[in-house]
């Protein structure tokens, strides 16, 4: 697993960074009523972004493989279809601004799990530990 896994690693996980920063950053802009959200580049970085996170973790499965790490793999899949629905109902599809309000918490709460399963490589990402401490 040499440079490659490295550099793609890297690539995924500042993607993963600026994917949360920019939905962040637009669930606020969301909230606040600014115009910024309607510019161009509000609507095209985040595609790229998102777009160069999932093909990174695309190349990184094909170099660890899926087999032995299903579990956790799953589980971050899992939570990303979580995370995506959530995140369409925090920036477009809630029906107030206070129910946006809660899914992108909601959303953002999600993330935190996805990124602490990749962490951990453990299913449970960081409910292991609040499950642990009961």
């Amino acid at each position: 697993m040499g440079d490659s896994f490295l550099t793609l690693r890297t690539i995924h996980m500042t993607c993963a960074g600026l994917s949360i920063l920019g939905f962040i950053v637009r669930w606020i802009w969301m909230l606040t009523g600014s115009p910024l959200l309607a510019a161009r580049m509000t609507k095209i970085v985040p595609h790229s972004v998102d777009t160069l996170l999932l093909a990174s973790a695309i190349a990184l499965v094909t170099i660890v493989g899926f087999g032995a790490n299903a579990a956790w793999l799953s589980a971050k899949i899992a939570g990303l279809i979580v995370y995506i629905v959530l995140g369409t109902f925090a920036l477009k599809r809630g029906s107030t601004k206070n129910t946006r309000a809660v899914y992108g918490v909601l959303a953002i709460v999600v993330f935190a799990f996805i990124a602490s399963v990749a962490r951990t490589h453990d299913p449970a990402g960081f409910l292991h530990a609040v499950h642990a401490a009961h």
